[in-house]
């Protein structure tokens, strides 16, 4: 894709995957660019999310972002706390993270997931107002939607190599009671 069809994207808004009663829906900060210009959830290349949503056992395959549709059959869906595109998730201000996270609420008591995953700490805490919130399980729920905030799969976050972000995807993956989708010798 050339920039300009990337610079293009900025500001455009990218279609959940939801419908109600899912597992996990997945959260994340904003759609990319790249995001943007495909209408895929975690599009870019280098993005980690599809090799670690397979890897920790939430796929049977590692999925493109081209078939997002197919996690909810998986009883999984995606949707993002800011629904406007940016290059870097820190062009979005704080009232625009607010903002999402209130309505991101109303969209949880709406569609009624078992658990939302928020990947991105630093969003989270924006978001949902929880400055010590940290990876893992959150106390909080919203209605009968327990919380989770996983690593951001984002290429940038180096600190988190795949392997350690499928293991903390994957205690989601055990604690939303969904069967371990992959063989251990597939997980590449």
């Amino acid at each position: 894709m050339i920039p300009e069809e990337l610079e293009a994207a900025r500001e455009r808004t990218v279609e959940d995957v939801i419908t109600d009663g899912l597992r996990v829906l997945f959260c994340g900060i904003n759609p990319g660019l790249m995001s943007a210009a495909t209408g895929h959830h975690f599009a870019r290349p280098g993005n980690r999310f599809w090799p670690v949503l397979h890897a920790s056992g939430f796929t049977p395959r590692r999925l493109k972002p081209s078939e997002q549709q197919e996690l909810l059959a998986c009883g999984l869906g995606i949707t993002n706390v800011a629904a406007r595109a940016t290059a870097r998730a820190d062009e979005l201000s704080r009232q625009e993270l607010v903002t999402g996270g209130e309505l991101l609420v109303e969209k949880v008591y709406r569609h009624e997931p078992a658990w939302l995953a928020v990947v991105g700490v630093t969003a989270y805490r924006v978001a949902f107002g929880d400055r010590h919130a940290g990876i893992g399980p959150q106390e909080r729920t919203i209605g009968g939607t327990r919380l989770w905030v996983l690593p951001n799969p984002s290429g940038l976050n180096a600190h988190w190599p795949p392997a350690s972000m499928a293991q903390e995807y994957g205690r989601l993956q055990r604690a939303a009671g969904g069967p371990d989708t992959t063989d251990r010798d597939d997980r590449r």
